[in-house]
């Protein structure tokens, strides 16, 4: 069995490439664990390295097994009235991204999608200063809002990542929770998204039979996340997410 996954494995990737592939499996999988947020800075790294849209197609399998160790660890810790509300507009999204895909390029809306983050993170800021009579992330127009750009963005390219830890920044959960929803979210979503890109021919036999290659290195990856989690106090996960939210959407911005 192992000779033939050798055998379907690309012949044509270059040492960059299956080294650039190594070093997104291991982030993937801290990402997944222990600071949601790094994982949209595999987006950009393996585009850079691998033709669009076959980027997001060997990406995807990637989130879906690393979302698998996630839910495995922290499924206890989900707060499910958040998933629920996101989930139907992140369908809607989906749906949306997937008739935009076969009419535009997969980055073209990415600094539409930086623009919205960085204002989601003013907000977010903003509501840290006033009291907890601040409802705006209790309204359902801010859940179906921001459920809808994690369907979009995340059929587009794979970066629903910042629009999510915005909506689950702003309600204000403990680590252990945010993780926990957080992965709990993106389980459901990837591996409903993954019949998709296969339909749209962005994730073929040969992509898949390299990220399965990946999957020690995921593994590696979401067991440092699990230590950094619990090393790491709640004030400075929460300032590390929102860093690596900013870094992401001005990335995206200037794409």
């Amino acid at each position: 069995m192992l000779c033939n996954l050798i055998n379907l494995l690309p012949q044509d990737y270059s040492f960059a490439q299956w080294l650039v592939l190594c070093i997104c499996a291991v982030c993937v999988g801290i990402n997944k664990t222990g600071l949601p947020g790094l994982g949209i800075v595999v987006v950009p790294l393996i585009a850079a390295f691998f033709p669009a849209k076959a980027s997001t197609g060997l990406l995807l399998p990637l989130l879906a097994m690393a979302d698998l160790f996630a839910v495995g660890y922290y499924h206890s810790h989900a707060k499910w009235s958040h998933i629920i509300k996101l989930l139907p507009a992140a369908l809607v999204g989906i749906a949306a991204g997937s008739l935009v895909i076969r009419r535009i390029g997969d980055f073209q809306l990415a600094p539409v999608i930086g623009a919205i983050v960085l204002v989601m993170l003013v907000l977010n800021y903003l509501r840290g200063k006033q009291q907890d009579d601040f409802n705006v992330p209790q309204h359902w127009l801010f859940a179906v809002t921001m459920g809808f750009f994690a369907g979009l963005t995340t059929q587009l390219a794979n970066a629903a990542g910042p629009v999510v830890i915005i909506y689950l920044l702003a309600a204000r959960l403990p680590k252990y929770e945010f993780v926990g929803t957080n992965a709990w979210f993106f389980l459901i979503i990837n591996w409903l998204k993954i019949p998709v890109f296969v339909s749209e021919g962005r994730i073929t036999l040969q992509s898949v039979c390299a990220d399965i290659v990946m999957l020690p290195l995921i593994a590696v990856g979401a067991l440092s996340g699990i230590l950094i989690l619990k090393k790491i106090p709640h004030k400075w996960f929460k300032l590390a997410v929102e860093i690596l939210a900013a870094a992401a959407a001005v990335k995206l911005l200037l794409s």
